[in-house]
């Protein structure tokens, strides 16, 4: 609730649902995921997305605002994951078919032997911003928890993890076409503007729309991108 740049964004409502709501639906509809929990924290504003998650039937820790690695790992540990999959919850396009395959390729190259700390979508960036998919094992995690220093290490979760090709055996998922100047999350005002226009065109309740839909609808209408173009996304430190 307390972003800097758009305050309650992921209460705000979007055709009926909050934001937040929609995420837990699209993670939701991936049959691979055992349980989604909202990490939040223990802020008395953040009260509301507390009781918003148990109405959606998702666990909820609460922790630490500023030290979201620490945040991360406890929830991770209270609810006992082996392997944690990251999604942020200012991400309402979230893709719940992008989201299996990932899961399926980790769980395949770890059964095959393979080392797997972490895989993800967003190293090498070829999908629209607002479908980052990370996923990594408790392992990784603890140890990015018990070692990681600095401040943006702390405050963004992976950072450490990605830092560190020479300790974590890291891979990528790509697209084959390049998405990477669609901006598809929410931060500001104008990036709200372009999801509601999404939705206005795809949204049908009891369905989730795909991502080849809205990119479709991009192609076709080039002026949406121009809704939120301008929206630069925060660097880590800031």
């Amino acid at each position: 609730m307390g972003s800097t740049r758009l305050p309650g964004k992921v209460m705000k409502t979007l055709f009926g649902k909050t934001v937040l709501a929609h995420v837990v639906e699209r993670v939701k509809a991936c049959g691979l995921i055992d349980l989604v929990v909202v990490a939040t924290t223990t802020s008395s504003m953040d009260e509301a997305i507390r009781d918003e998650a148990g109405r959606l039937g998702a666990g909820c820790f609460r922790g630490s605002e500023l030290d979201v690695l620490d945040r991360y790992y406890r929830a991770a540990k209270e609810y006992g994951a082996d392997t944690v999959i990251r999604i942020t919850s200012d991400c309402p396009l979230m893709d719940p078919e992008l989201l299996c395959g990932m899961v399926e390729r980790f769980n395949r190259m770890r059964d095959e032997g393979t080392r797997v700390d972490y895989l993800s979508n967003v190293r090498t960036r070829t999908y629209p911003r607002g479908l980052d998919v990370e996923v990594f094992t408790f392992h990784a995690l603890e140890r990015a928890y018990k070692e990681a220093g600095k401040e943006y290490e702390r405050e963004h979760v992976t950072p450490y993890i990605n830092t560190h090709p020479e300790i974590f055996s890291l891979h990528e998922v790509k697209s084959d076409e390049d998405f990477s100047g669609y901006r598809w999350t929410l931060d500001t005002e104008d990036d709200f503007r372009l999801i509601e226009e999404i939705y206005k065109a795809l949204y049908v309740e009891g369905r989730i729309f795909r991502t080849d839909e809205a990119l479709a609808l991009m192609k076709r209408r080039p002026e949406l991108r121009e809704l939120n173009a301008h929206v630069e996304q925060k660097k880590l430190g800031e």
